[in-house]
């Protein structure tokens, strides 16, 4: 059997790949909001309702993000007597199909959230062996949205059987939902998953910090070929606005993450949310690099040590760039003036092309050759590069075709993946808040 599974992922890694689903959904990158990383476990339907008013109120709405998205611990602690999965009957008395509801009144996508395994990461009921009474209860609550955990998962299944169910479940219902695999990188998914899903992860879980950051990056290195219109490849939901990060750090990650073609999901705590992070989530020029109608996944296409850059084509021709600066901190250069040549994005050097800003949203003139930005440490500086004379060979470039040693090199330095658990980082961290909350309560 072992054998045979081999040989599938074979054929699927050398099989054209064709569009996830067959749904007609994610043609771009979802943008939205998740409660994970703000709230764990603890929400209810009060806190769902205002962050939802929030995500309309702050402009986060108007700026694209139409998914909000309910994690983990929705659900009562069982199913009922017919084997049906049902609200918390304590923090959702009025029931899932009024969260939906509300949220659809809000001009809004409701996502919910399960688990590929016999429970969730937090000991809720999972999917497993239900998956086609779970997909038909989600339809029936109007669910747009599904993400699928990989928590509590025996070792004898294996993890294309899981997650192909719930694709088929899903399909069958007739209704479209949107298919998120949350299965941290397991099986590398990217062989695999654009058959089945609209997006993918291609990492473990991501934290506030920047070591996090840069570990969830490094893992999407060189998988850009396997995203496009349909699928594409998610290092985790965003940080922005959560403490932990820098502003520069939060920029970076949100530059990185659009130029990557993530999803891009908010995970922070709406009513905390400073200007700074707001202004970089409502980056407009960025956002559309992110939602770009080609659907390229950029990669990375230059590295001289700490300094590194990112680039991707656009439907017009252009060239969305991200120049980004790792150094590590308490070095004597917190600025790096890092260089895109044109080779590198596959232009001619002697052909002239402006440059533009996309955080600023400022011309920054017309070069020949190459182009370069100072950029903070920890930071980013996101540019898009459109040569003044469009030539029809300039939609055809694809940064895995250049610079495909590049990648292969930088991901024989990755280290090697430890074996996950039943006893995810997720969960410790999810156990640690509620510690957290347990103390304070007590204190008062």
């Amino acid at each position: 059997m072992r054998l045979l599974h081999a040989f599938i992922l074979t054929v699927i890694a050398i099989a054209p790949l064709t569009s996830a689903l067959d749904n007609g959904l994610g043609l771009t990158p979802v943008l939205g909001y998740n409660t994970w990383n703000a709230f764990y476990g603890s929400i209810d339907e009060d806190l769902v309702k205002g962050m939802v008013d929030l995500l309309v109120s702050s402009g986060l709405k108007k700026a694209g993000y139409e998914y909000f998205v309910i994690d983990d611990a929705w659900s009562n602690m069982a199913r009922d007597d017919e084997g049906c999965i049902s609200a918390n009957s304590e923090r959702f008395p009025s029931g899932m199909k009024s969260m939906s509801d509300y949220v659809h009144g809000k001009g809004l996508k409701f996502g919910m959230y399960s688990d590929a395994g016999e429970r969730t990461c937090l000991g809720y009921p999972g999917s497993r062996d239900h998956e086609e009474v779970d997909a038909q209860a989600f339809a029936g609550w109007g669910v747009d949205f599904l993400k699928y955990d990989n928590c509590w998962a025996p070792a004898s299944d294996w993890v294309i059987d899981r997650y192909t169910a719930m694709s088929k479940a899903l399909n069958k219902t007739g209704r479209p939902i949107v298919y998120s695999m949350c299965d941290w990188g397991v099986g590398n998914p990217w062989l695999w998953a654009p058959q089945i899903a609209n997006s993918w992860r291609t990492t473990g879980d991501v934290g506030p910090s920047w070591e996090s950051l840069l570990r969830c990056l490094d893992n999407t290195i060189g998988l850009s070929r396997f995203a496009g219109p349909g699928g594409f490849n998610d290092p985790d939901m965003l940080e922005v606005g959560n403490p932990g990060l820098t502003e520069q750090e939060q920029r970076a990650m949100f530059g990185l993450w659009a130029i990557l073609k993530s999803p891009l999901v908010i995970g922070t705590d709406l009513r905390k949310l400073s200007k700074a992070a707001l202004k970089i989530l409502t980056a407009e020029e960025v956002i559309a690099v992110n939602q770009d109608k080609l659907g390229v996944a950029g990669d990375l296409v230059y590295k001289e040590g700490p300094e590194e850059v990112y680039a991707g084509p656009l439907k017009d021709g252009s060239r969305a760039v991200a120049l980004f600066n790792r150094h590590t901190s308490g070095t004597q250069y917190p600025i790096s003036n890092i260089t895109i040549c044109w080779e590198s994005i596959g232009l001619d050097p002697e052909e002239e092309a402006d440059v533009r800003d996309l955080f600023a949203e400022k011309a920054l003139g017309s070069f020949k050759g190459s182009w370069t930005g100072a950029v903070d440490l920890h930071d980013v500086r996101m540019v898009r590069i459109t040569p003044k004379a469009a030539r029809r060979e300039h939609g055809e470039w694809r940064p895995w075709v250049q610079h495909r040693a590049l990648h292969d090199a930088v991901r024989a330095q990755l280290p090697d993946r430890k074996a996950y658990t039943d006893f995810p980082l997720k969960l410790q961290r999810a156990q640690q808040q509620q510690a957290r909350l347990t103390a304070a309560t007590t204190v008062q």
